[in-house]
C-alpha cells in the first residue's frame, strides 16, 4: 500500500482500523521482548557438551608445560591462539585470547591509547580533544565506550558496503584529533552489512592526519550466518602492511554468542608492535587468564571446521525466526512507502527504518501493547537520530510463537504511527 497517495479520509479511515486491531492487542496484555540480541535457550544448548570437555581424568598440560589450573600464560593458552590465528589468517603470536568480554577489552583498549598513547606517540588526552567516528546505525555499546570515556562522536551514514568512505576519507585526513573509528565489519550491528573488498582497502590505506589513528575492528559476528553458508569477508591486516601502516588495526572477536555468554572467551589480534604493547598494558591488570575455560572451548571446539559446525547449527534455529519477521514485513509492507529494512544474511539483527518522525512513536506504540523493543536512536551516537527514523529488530531470543505476535505488533505500530505522520502534515 501506498500511504503517501491516500487522502485525508481515507488515511482516518486505515488509522481507524489500525487502532482496532491495536487495541484487541493491548487488551491480550502481552509482556514480549525484542530489545536486545540475545541467544535462545535452544542455541545454548548446543554448547552443553562443553561442559563435559574438562573432567578428573583430563589432562590440564598445555603444549608450553604450562598447568592450566595455575598461574602463568598471560596471553591465553597456545591451543587457542594458534587455532583463531588459523580462523583468522594470522600468525598465532598475533593473538591474545582473554576472558568472556570482548566489550571489555575494548573499553580497555580505548583507555590505554587515552592514557597511554599508542605506537609511541603521546597519550591521546595529552595531544587534545580525541574524536572517533561513528558509522551509524552502529551498536550502541560501542558509542557508550566512548561517551563515557569522554571521546567526542561523529557520526557519518552506513551504506550497503559499510561506511560512507568518502566522507571518511575525507574527516581523517583533515583533523588530527580524529584517533579512530568504530566498525562492526561483518554482518554489522544491526544492519547486517559486510564489508565490501573495496571499502577494506580505503580503510586500510587511507590518509590521516593523526599519525596514531587505529581502527577498531569489532569482528564480532566473524562466523555468525544464519543463510546456508559464511559470506566471506577480506582481511585488513595484509591490506594495512601493503598501504604501510601495519599498526592501524585493532580487531576484537568473542565466543559469547557461540557458546555461553559471560563464560566464553575474548580476544585481540593486532600487530606484532601493538600486542607487545597490549601485553605491556594487562601485566599490571591480571595475573593469569582463566585457563581452564580456555581449555574447555579448545577441547570442545577444536577447529575452524568443528565450529563452522556449530554455526551450522545456530544458523538453522536462527533462520526460521529471520525469515518470519522478514515475511512478515514483505506482507505488510512490500511495495510500501512507509517502512524499510534490511535482509541480513547474518548477525544478530534487522535493521527497520521508518517515516521520519516515526520510530520513537512507533517504539512507544508497541511498549505500550506490551512488546519491548530497543529505543529509538539507539544505534545513533549519543541516542540521537536526528531523523527519528531507524529502530533495530533482535529477533533470536523469543519463541518463535511470540516472535510471530511481537512482530505483528510492531507492524500495527509502524501503520498508526506512519498514519498519524501523514495526517499531522496534511494539517
Amino acid at each position: 500500500m501506498k500511504y503517501l497517495d491516500k487522502s485525508k479520509d481515507e488515511l482516518a479511515k486505515l488509522l481507524e482500523e489500525a487502532m482496532k486491531v491495536y487495541k484487541e492487542y493491548q487488551r491480550q496484555k502481552l509482556s514480549l521482548d525484542m530489545t536486545r540480541g540475545k541467544p535462545c535457550s535452544e542455541q545454548l544448548d548446543l554448547s552443553l557438551p562443553m561442559m563435559d570437555a574438562l573432567n578428573s581424568e583430563s589432562s590440564y598440560k598445555l603444549s608450553n608445560g604450562l598447568d592450566a589450573r595455575n598461574y602463568g600464560g598471560l596471553e591465553g593458552i597456545p591451543e587457542l591462539r594458534k587455532m583463531f590465528g588459523e580462523i583468522f589468517d594470522v600468525p598465532a603470536a598475533r593473538v591474545i585470547i582473554k576472558d568472556e568480554s570482548s566489550l571489555n577489552i575494548m573499553y580497555d583498549t580505548v583507555q590505554f591509547c587515552l592514557q597511554f598513547g599508542t605506537g609511541g606517540y603521546e597519550p591521546w588526552n595529552k595531544q587534545g580533544p580525541v574524536k572517533f567516528i561513528c558509522p551509524a546505525p552502529g551498536y550502541d555499546r560501542h558509542f557508550a565506550v566512548t561517551q563515557a570515556l569522554g571521546v567526542e562522536m561523529i557520526t557519518v551514514p552506513m551504506k550497503e558496503d559499510g561506511p560512507d568512505m568518502d566522507l571518511v576519507e575525507m574527516l581523517v585526513a583533515a583533523d588530527e584529533s580524529i584517533k579512530g573509528i568504530w566498525c562492526v565489519p561483518k554482518y554489522s550491528n544491526p544492519t547486517g552489512t559486510v564489508y565490501s573488498d573495496k571499502v577494506v582497502d580505503r580503510l586500510a590505506a587511507m590518509k590521516t592526519a593523526a599519525p596514531d589513528f587505529r581502527i577498531f575492528w569489532d569482528n564480532a559476528y566473524f562466523t555468525h550466518f544464519i543463510g546456508e553458508s559464511d559470506v566471506p569477508l577480506k582481511n585488513i591486516f595484509p591490506e594495512c602492511e601493503k598501504a604501510g601502516n601495519p599498526d592501524r588495526v585493532f580487531m576484537f572477536a568473542s565466543t559469547s554468542k557461540i557458546t555461553f555468554a559471560g563464560a566464553g572467551i575474548s580476544m585481540i589480534i593486532s600487530s606484532d608492535k601493538n600486542i607487545e604493547e597490549f601485553k605491556n598494558r594487562i601485566k599490571y591488570q591480571y595475573i593469569t587468564p582463566n585457563k581452564v575455560v580456555q581449555l574447555m572451548h579448545y577441547n570442545f571446539l577444536q577447529s575452524k571446521e568443528n565450529l563452522n559446525a556449530l554455526m551450522k547449527k545456530h544458523a538453522q534455529i536462527m533462520r526460521p525466526k529471520f525469515e518470519m519477521v522478514l515475511n512478515t514485513l514483505e506482507k505488510e509492507f512490500g511495495n510500501s512507502d512507509v517502512l524499510k529494512w534490511t535482509s541480513p544474511k547474518g548477525g544478530y539483527f534487522i535493521s527497520v527504518d521508518t517515516l521520519e518522525g516515526c520510530a520513537k512513536r512507533v517504539v512507544q506504540l508497541a511498549k505500550d501493547a506490551g512488546v519491548a523493543l530497543t529505543n529509538a536512536g539507539a544505534t545513533f551516537p549519543y541516542g540521537n537520530d536526528d531523523k527519528d527514523r531507524n529502530i533495530r529488530l533482535a529477533p533470536s531470543y523469543p519463541p518463535i510463537m511470540e516472535l510471530d505476535l511481537a512482530v505483528n505488533v510492531f507492524c500495527v505500530a509502524v501503520k498508526i504511527a506512519s498514519i498519524e505522520k501523514l495526517l499531522e502534515k496534511a494539517e
